[in-house]
Formats: structure tokens, sequence, C-alpha cells
């Protein structure tokens, strides 16, 4: 750990609220390190463990409004630095936590651990994305502990590529008939046509099917068509500058913010993220593989969750943004099948994690959990889908909007000149704020 790493390590863990309980490195070993939470608001008996997405989503520094918003609304909050990311990346010699200590069953292990030392016999957990399958997790392995659940954008097996490449093909490359798009609008047809021509014209390169899906669940369709019409005119400047800005807000590789370089090997070795490419079109594994800084090869997923959800008797609440391209709705509605009288909420105009995304809706979600009325939800889903996007988001499709806008009337040939120099990047993405 560096010097100005240990500065922001010590400012982050003084901060009230903040606590190490210590965690062994290794299931059984002898080796120990500070594994860092931080609880907000005023305590309850069912405080709300909220999980985020990655993995490589930090929780201290990155979530310190939503909690104070939270904790505004009476919600006692707890949140957990997942091992080998920001407060808890180190041990105890500042070195960072070998690779063998990162598995998704050690970081279910180390909720629970803080469970105790918070004190919980029962917490409400809300997991997003990534999220959602330690959220699962605990209920496999501490099944006690659960009062109430929220699976946000859920992931449920190593399987999900397939559902992930039927939503993106169908909606992004075949196209759906008239308005059977996911919030029932029309064009879809036409988007498909246009995102074929550019593939076709070597405009997108295999990686930027990301971006596509990325902005598309942020924006919406309508923003993506207005993108390619630009594309397809050789205006890429907004392309570029789109990469760009849902690289930082999707990403955010900050110290103690964003820290996936660790942590990625669960998500490629665990949750099959790097899955090995069928051969078709925007095939999102051909650009998981491509973005990866080491080992892409699946070796086994560690839990069996189409065999234990059967199992979740607690109350459950299944969340589902019908843009979502990363977690599509057709997982999370297998999901809500397979958990017994869960509830499933679908919000149409919403795209992947709505933790990140769209936090008023979070916010009451998670009020419902907490003060038993998850039964509700079902009836409040335009209501939540009617409660606006965070400001970050509000304001990337703003500036999307208007640099369209003003990118439009610039000649033709200035771009194509521009575009030979500046070939189109892939952005990668996080499933949570973030893939998977």
């Amino acid at each position: 750990m560096n010097t100005s790493r240990r500065l922001m390590h010590d400012k982050l863990a003084a901060l009230a609220g903040v606590r190490p309980v210590r965690r062994p490195v290794h299931r059984g070993g002898d080796a120990e390190f500070d594994l860092y939470y931080v609880r907000t608001g005023r305590k309850s008996a069912h405080p709300l463990v909220v999980i985020p997405g990655g993995p490589g989503a930090a929780s201290i520094a990155l979530y310190r409004a939503l909690r104070r918003r939270a904790a505004a609304e009476g919600l006692d909050v707890i949140m957990v630095e997942h091992r080998g990311v920001g407060l808890s990346r180190h041990d105890d010699a500042g070195r960072d936590l070998p690779p063998s200590a990162l598995t998704v069953d050690m970081a279910v292990d180390d909720i629970g651990a803080v469970l105790d030392d918070a004190g919980v016999d029962q917490a409400v957990v809300y997991g997003t994305s990534y999220g959602s399958y330690l959220a699962a997790g605990l209920g496999v392995r501490h099944s006690t502990r659960i009062h109430a659940m929220v699976l946000d954008s859920p992931l449920l097996s190593a399987d999900d590529i397939d559902d992930v490449r039927a939503q993106i093909r169908r909606l992004l490359w075949d196209g759906p008939a008239g308005s059977d798009g996911p919030d029932g609008s029309d064009g879809g047809a036409e988007l498909a046509a246009k995102m074929r021509r550019l593939v076709a014209d070597g405009v997108l390169a295999p990686t930027t099917v990301l971006r596509a899906a990325d902005l598309y669940g942020i924006a919406g369709p309508d923003v993506l068509r207005r993108q390619l019409d630009l594309l397809l005119a050789g205006h890429d400047w907004l392309w570029t500058a789109v990469g760009l800005g849902t690289r930082f807000l999707l990403e955010r590789q900050t110290p103690y913010h964003h820290e996936p370089d660790l942590v990625e090997r669960i998500a490629y070795r665990e949750l099959n993220y790097g899955a090995v490419p069928d051969g078709g079109p925007l095939d999102p594994a051909v650009a998981f593989r491509e973005i990866a800084s080491g080992d892409v090869d699946f070796v086994a997923e560690p839990y069996d969750l189409i065999s234990a959800m059967s199992g979740f008797t607690w109350p459950t609440a299944v969340i589902s943004g019908l843009r979502d391209l990363t977690t599509p709705p057709t997982v999370a509605r297998r999901v809500a099948d397979l958990i017994p009288d869960s509830v499933l909420v679908e919000l149409p105009t919403a795209g992947h994690s709505i933790l990140d995304t769209r936090d008023h809706a979070a916010l009451q979600i998670c009020k419902a959990a907490c003060t038993g009325g998850i039964g509700q939800l079902l009836s409040r889903s335009a209501e939540l889908d009617a409660l606006p996007a965070n400001l970050a988001v509000r304001l990337l499709v703003r500036g999307i909007s208007i640099a369209a806008r003003a990118e439009s009337v610039v000649p033709d040939a200035v771009p194509r000149a521009v575009r030979s120099v500046n070939p189109v990047r892939s952005v990668n993405p996080v499933r949570s704020v973030n893939p998977l």
C-alpha cells in the first residue's frame, strides 16, 4: 500500500459507522485481514444489507450519498466492503490479498461475519446484479439470517449468457416486430437494421455491443437510434464521447470506488462472464474476453441456485428493468418462478441495476422490504417506474441528446476524416453500476 493510498484508507476508515472485522484470508488458515463495513441510520432489529454489483464495486466511499438518503428515510443500512476491494483489499502487511482468497463463498461468509459483529440476527438483504448472487448465496449458506430479500437485476447461473445473447440479438440484431420492444416502443426492426449495417460496414467492432447495450438500457431505444443515425452519416465524435462517459459512470475505476482488478477472477472463474463465444453476432462474451486482464476460463459456479431457491421461504421481491440487456428480464422471471411466493416487479423504462440507475425507486423498494410491504410492490410498478433516474444518468442522457443535435449539423466529411484516426473503442462494463 503506497502513501497516497494509505492516506485515503485512513480517511475512509475514520468515517462514522465504519469498522473492521477480522476475517481469515483463506478458509481454515491462520492469516487474517481487516474486512471493513459501514452502518448508518438509526439501528433496528432487521437492518438493510445492501450489496452492490461488480465484482469490483466498493461500498463505503461509492455509496455515501445513497446511505445518507436512506438514513433520512429512516433506514438502518449496512454495507460490506468486498474482500479484495477498497478498504478490504490488503492483508496486514499492506499487500494485495492473494487470488486464492477471492471467491464467492468467502465473500458470502464475510457478510455473515459482519452480521455477527454488528449483533444482527436477521437482516433484509438487497443485492443488485453480481450482488444479487451474493445475496442468494447468503440464503444458501446462512438461511437463518434472512428476514426478507430483494434481488435487483439478478444473476441466476452460468447459463445466463444464453438469455443475454437472445435478448441482445432480438432487440439489436433481428429486431422485434412493431411495438414488441420491452417497453412497448416502436421501431425495433429499424434500429436492428441500422445496427446490422454498421457492423457489416466495419464501423462497429464486436466489443461495442456492450456500449450499445448500456446506452439502450440507460437512455432508451430512441437515443440509441439517433446515435446510430449519426454513425451512418459518418459522425462518430459523440459515439467516442459516449464511450468515455459511460465508462466513467458505470465503471468508476478509481481507488476505493471501483477496483475490479483483483476480483475479476470471480466473474470469469465462478460466474462465466467470459463464456465461450457461440459464433453469432453481437456476442457479449467476445467483448468480455477482450477486456479481461487475466484468465477468462470458467471453472465452476459455487451454488446451484436453481435447486436452492425453492427453499427460500422469506418474503422476496425480484426487480427487473425491461430495457436491461445485461441481466435480462427473462432471467428475473425465472428467478421469480423458482422462489415460492416471490413478487416480480418489472419497470418498463429502466435498464440494469435499479440501485445504480434509479435510486429513488430503489429506496422505495428498500422501505417496502423493511416495513413488510413487499407484497404491495407489484401494484406499484408504474409508480416506481415513473420516479426519476439518478442525477448522473439524467445528465448523461441530456448531454447525449444535446450533443447529438449539435453533431448532426456538422458536415459529414469532417467526422469521417477524424474517424480514421479515432477508432471506436470498447467499453469495459460492470455488472452493477456494471456487467454482471
